[in-house]
């Protein structure tokens, strides 16, 4: 799988910062760190949430800031008419491997799933003003039939991305390559996470060849365009106050969202 930078702010400098997180990340990939900013960049591999457990093992809190070259994010949440289940969050992100070619790299943690496998798709639309029930169809600009995400580009819409696999805590972690693809053409559009896995058009009925007898909507979130390395400095939010380090254990808006921990 191809190799990419990821950027982490890190909360802590001085010289036996940097020997204990080199040593926590040994093996990981070349590592560029700066003492003054408190960042360090990977060249890696590995997939991005890996790398924060290892910094964060040395006792320090890290946070993601940035990836090399072209890359998305989809921050993933139970919305608008789905708001009524258990919540589901995660984080995908959408990496270029190479800018000759289409092709990424997808990554990604989701919580709050049954265990199992899950559908993920591409869809047409950013629209989450109904939660997954406005995002329209999945992302296929070919007017291919559905399939899986190992067949040609007229054998699968775009956005067929196969499954993911929760586990018995209900968390999918994942990490695997498309090579149809491309950054640019899926900001603003979103991804969907389906109840039931998807049988790759394979299923012997109509359903199956619209999405893969893959079930009901459960959670969404719109692709956007990320920040790339060395572009992402904000350590506080000027809007109410909280700092980078909190920011991942509050709410992402509301009354209790500026309250201290």
């Amino acid at each position: 799988m191809g190799e990419i930078k990821v950027e982490f702010a890190v909360q802590m400098k001085g010289e036996q910062w940097e020997k204990e997180v080199s040593k926590a990340l040994k093996g990981a990939g070349q590592l560029e760190i700066d003492n003054k900013q408190g960042r360090i960049i990977v060249h890696t591999k590995e997939p991005w949430y890996k790398l924060q457990d290892k910094i964060e093992q040395t006792g320090r809190k890290a946070v993601l800031a940035g990836f090399g070259g072209q890359s998305a994010v989809s921050i993933i949440n139970t919305t608008g008419s789905d708001v009524d289940r258990c919540p589901i969050q995660g984080v995908v992100r959408f990496t270029a491997i190479r800018t000759d070619k289409p092709g990424l790299v997808v990554d990604g943690v989701v919580d709050g799933l049954t265990p199992g496998l899950h559908g993920i798709h591409i869809h047409e639309s950013g629209d989450v003003s109904a939660g997954s029930a406005s995002v329209g169809e999945h992302y296929n600009p070919r007017g291919s039939p559905h399939g899986s995400p190992e067949d040609d580009a007229q054998h699968r819409h775009a956005g067929d991305l196969g499954n993911i696999r929760a586990d018995d805590s209900g968390r999918a972690t994942f990490r695997f390559m498309d090579s149809l693809l491309e950054v640019y053409e899926i900001i603003g559009r979103s991804v969907v996470i389906t109840q039931q896995p998807d049988d790759f058009g394979k299923g012997g009925n109509e359903q199956s060849k619209i999405d893969g007898n893959s079930g009901e909507r459960i959670a969404c979130g719109i692709i956007a365009r990320s920040a790339g390395i060395l572009q992402n400095f904000k350590k506080i939010c000027a809007c109410d106050g909280v700092t980078l380090w909190d920011e991942r254990y509050k709410p992402l808006a509301g009354g209790t969202r500026a309250q201290k921990l």
